[in-house]
């Protein structure tokens, strides 16, 4: 594969990708109509040397572009509102997700609410679209840190709704990336444990989203294509973190998963959405530490699904234990713990955040649909020990 050579790619959105992208800010801002930005990341990401550098790239071109970084690790409705606030008052005319998922989503969520004198939550998923006009939202451009997002092409944003302590996805048709920028020299500096986490995230959107029923065979083949380059890359950017190959492979799989998530997600995410919005923990990483519980939860369910899955990821064997083995393997080596108890979800949760879970709409979509009593002992059973 090319995986070095700089690419334009149309399909679902404008993708600019190859190592040293980034270099390409100022031209894909223009492109879509913003000269004055206002750059959205994470408040960990603030210091970091990209968000410097895309700064620099837009000055030197003669644009301008301020930084909001008033985003959690799991963004908040009222930080949303922030960064609306920010956007007003500073006069941007776009707006620029940079970082791993969390800042991405904080970006789409406030271009949801930017221009469009619409409420965040008159967003959220599962309500009837509000009815908007043609300039609703400002441009949107995309630049994942991380490989495990996988939400660079889409507008869908977890966002933590802070009464009600629960995340909710908002969203809209109409609000697409003018273009995500895929720049894997990006990633090179993320320290080991966030390489492990997003990587396995990434693995999840794959295997989850394959198995979510129906017929959708343009997400099916990019679930597949994700799985095999996530499987094969992941192992190779832990032992050499600066091979930009193995680096750039990860993020092409990221992308494809995230792509293939538009046909939906399954349990992990149901449960792995809410115990972030409580305890505050990594997604990536509590994702992570569900995935086996749910292969095992969905092994009934699964059926010929998972031959396609084992083949793609070149396992000898083809069978739902193979499946969970080579799983399991990620896991061990990238020292992920055993159970939500071990990063800090208490027992006693376990009913409250299986009642919040069911009305995830990850939850709709699993492979096998849980029933109330079954998504609590899924929950408790995690708690205590999850493979």
């Amino acid at each position: 594969m090319r995986l070095l050579d700089p690419q334009d790619w149309s399909f679902p959105v404008p993708i600019a990708y190859g190592p040293g992208r980034l270099r390409d800010l100022p031209a894909i801002c223009r492109m879509a109509g913003t000269e004055r930005p206002l750059l959205v990341t994470d408040r960990g990401s603030r210091e970091l040397p990209f968000v410097r550098q895309s700064l620099d790239a837009l000055t030197g071109a003669g644009l301008s572009g301020a930084v909001f970084a008033e985003i959690s690790p799991n963004p908040r409705d009222t930080e949303i509102e922030a960064g609306r606030k920010a956007f007003a008052q500073g006069g941007h005319d776009g707006v620029i997700g940079i970082g791993g998922g969390s800042g991405m989503d904080g970006a789409k969520a406030i271009a949801l609410t930017a221009k469009s004198g619409v409420g965040l939550w008159e967003f959220e998923f599962e309500r009837p679209a509000p009815t908007i006009g043609p300039e609703a939202f400002p441009p949107l451009i995309t630049i994942p840190t991380t490989a495990g997002t996988g939400a660079e092409t889409e507008s869908t944003a977890m966002i933590t709704d802070m009464a009600q302590g629960m995340k909710f996805c908002v969203w809209h048709a109409a609000l697409k990336p003018a273009c995500a920028l895929l720049d894997p020299a990006l990633t090179l500096g993320l320290p080991p444990s966030l390489t492990a986490w997003t990587g396995i995230d990434a693995l999840t959107h794959a295997i989850e989203a394959y198995c979510v029923p129906g017929f959708h065979p343009l997400c099916d083949g990019a679930a597949l294509e994700g799985l095999r380059l996530i499987h094969a890359c992941l192992p190779k950017t832990m032992a050499a973190p600066g091979d930009v190959e193995a680096r750039a492979g990860m993020l092409v799989g990221s992308c494809l998963a995230g792509i293939a998530f538009v046909k939906g997600l399954g349990i992990v995410h149901a449960v792995s959405h809410m115990v972030g919005a409580e305890y505050e923990t990594h997604h990536g990483l509590t994702n992570a530490v569900l995935l086996p519980a749910a292969l095992r939860f969905n092994e009934p369910a699964m059926g010929d699904r998972v031959r396609p899955m084992t083949e793609a990821m070149g396992l000898a064997h083809h069978d739902a234990d193979a499946l969970y083995g080579a799983v399991c393997t990620h896991l061990d080596a990238l020292e992920i713990p055993g159970s939500l108890g071990a990063i800090g979800v208490p027992e006693d949760c376990a009913p409250r955040i299986a009642t919040k879970a069911m009305r995830d709409s990850a939850a709709a979509t699993n492979a096998k649909i849980a029933t109330a009593e079954e998504m609590e002992r899924f929950v408790y059973d995690a708690i205590l020990e999850a493979r």
